[in-house]
């Protein structure tokens, strides 16, 4: 099965190039050339996984990320000029999933898109887990609290539900990156500590005090057991 991606990038040159590699990497590519033309696309039909760069015309990348966010689930991968910049954190900050930075190597990112695009909403017939007034439904792919659904990023349910399948027990960042994003042999733990802090800010009832997701300083995370 071919995974489809939307390429949002300004630099029509860097987008023809970018299309191409990803292309021959047996990947669909769509192109657009600003923000509102990918959100156009995008309201469209879907996509397995977004690809946008951060330095755009009119409406940014972080805008178009966080609209993206309000109206779908679908991957984002970020790209941006440095790893070190705080850009990157402000990019997974507005909801993105991933982030890659240029120039970047076809093969790597065609592996980080294959990644985010075979990952299911459900993680698999897993039994449903309560945390104070949360119950989280790996099966169903939901998450609710007094019987309400918690709108989660697919990213925000894969790590609560691999939180959960492992509850008491604590996960590593590196355990993380594996088992949400699929990387074994790359990524970046700002990933997960920025996830973690979104994923808070929706699930706990004081976000700055978490009973939820609970830190294990220099270990990982944990779910209460």
């Amino acid at each position: 099965m071919r995974r489809s991606v939307l390429f949002i990038e300004d630099d029509e040159r860097i987008r023809r190039v970018v299309s191409l590699a990803l292309r021959r990497e047996g990947l669909e590519v769509a192109e657009a050339g600003s923000g509102e033309e990918g959100l156009a696309r995008l309201a469209e039909r879907p996509y397995d996984v977004v690809l946008l760069d951060l330095v755009l015309p009119g409406r940014d990348g972080f805008e178009v990320c966080r609209e993206i966010r309000r109206v779908s689930t679908t991957p984002v991968i970020m790209v941006t000029a440095r790893a070190d910049s705080r850009d990157v954190v402000a990019g997974l900050e507005a909801g993105a999933d991933d982030y890659v930075t240029k120039p970047f190597v076809a093969e790597e990112l065609s592996a980080r898109i294959r990644a985010l695009a075979r990952r299911t909403r459900s993680p698999g017939a897993r039994p449903r887990v309560v945390v104070g007034d949360l119950e989280i439904a790996p099966a169903d792919g939901v998450v609710t609290r007094g019987g309400e659904v918690v709108p989660l990023t697919r990213t925000e349910f894969k790590l609560l539900a691999e939180l959960a399948a492992e509850r008491g027990r604590v996960l590593s960042r590196e355990e993380l990156l594996e088992r949400v994003w699929g990387y074994d042999y790359f990524g970046d733990s700002r990933l997960v500590d920025v996830h973690v802090r979104r994923l808070r800010v929706k699930v706990e009832a004081d976000p700055a005090n978490p009973t939820i997701v609970t830190t294990v300083r220099g270990m990982g995370y944990r779910l209460p057991g």
